[in-house]
Formats: C-alpha cells, structure tokens, sequence
C-alpha cells in the first residue's frame, strides 16, 4: 500500500470517528422543538442575545421523558449555553431563580417517568410542534403548548 493511499484512509477513518463521537444526532422532533421554544422566548434568557439562540436542556437530551418537553427546555444563545454546559452548579442556580423552585421541583418529578420512543412518537411530536409554530406564527399571542 502506497503511503498516499495510507494517508487517505488515516484521514477517512478520523472524520469517521470525529462524526462519531462529535455529531449529535438531531431527528425533526428535535428540531421543531428546538423552533419552538426559540419562538417562545424570543432571545436568550440570560443575556437577551437573539443572535445563535440553542435549546438548553434543563435535563439532558438522554432523559427521554423530558427531552421535548418546553418545561425542560430554555433558549440560550451559545455563549451562554456552553457556559452553563461547563458550569452546571451555575445553570442549577440559574434555573431555580428563573423558574422557580416550584417549576423544578415538577419538572423533578416528571423526569423520573418513561418515554417509550420510537420513529413513530418522533414524527408525532414534530408534526405537535410544527402545528403549534404554525399558529403562533398566525397569533403571536397563541401560547406555544407543549408536547408533554
């Protein structure tokens, strides 16, 4: 084997493993929840930035339960989401004060339940959250209702 050839498949096999253990799979629940609770807060809750607004998940992306769920879900913009990614006793401070206690402590208990996901579910609750942008969008009073 040639060292050209080498090379190539050195560089093919990090890019694989980069998109592995980088990429973060999103699916169009994902990202029409991600839509709606951006259109729901306007801006970044911390800071007010409404330049590269994100989905914060209070709970992570893995408590399926919670994971489309707008009680869980905040807009920041990226500098403040990865502040509170690399400060979590920070977002914890954050959340109780915005939220309130009473918010997270429902939101405690709601994370502790199953969510039995599949495509199915997925494309259920895309198709919830594309209805309700949709209307708010026709009605910027309508108030964005989430999915669970």
């Amino acid at each position: 084997m040639t060292a050209a050839i080498q090379r190539k498949q050195y560089y093919a096999n990090d890019n694989l493993l980069q998109r592995r253990t980088m990429a973060i799979k999103r699916t169009n629940a994902d990202i029409w929840c991600s839509k709606a609770v951006r259109l729901r807060d306007g801006a970044c809750v911390r800071c007010g930035n409404t330049e590269t607004n994100q989905a914060m998940h209070i709970y992570g992306r893995r408590n399926k339960v919670v994971r489309y769920s707008l009680d869980n879900l905040l807009t920041g913009c990226y500098t403040c989401h990865r502040l509170f990614t690399e400060s979590p006793v920070m977002f914890t401070d954050f959340c109780n004060q915005h939220l309130g206690e009473g918010h997270m402590e429902i939101l405690r208990e709601k994370s502790r339940g199953i969510l039995k996901e599949n495509k199915a579910v997925r494309d259920e609750i895309a198709k919830h959250y594309r209805e309700q942008i949709k209307l708010k969008e026709q009605n910027p009073d309508h108030v964005i209702i989430s999915y669970n």
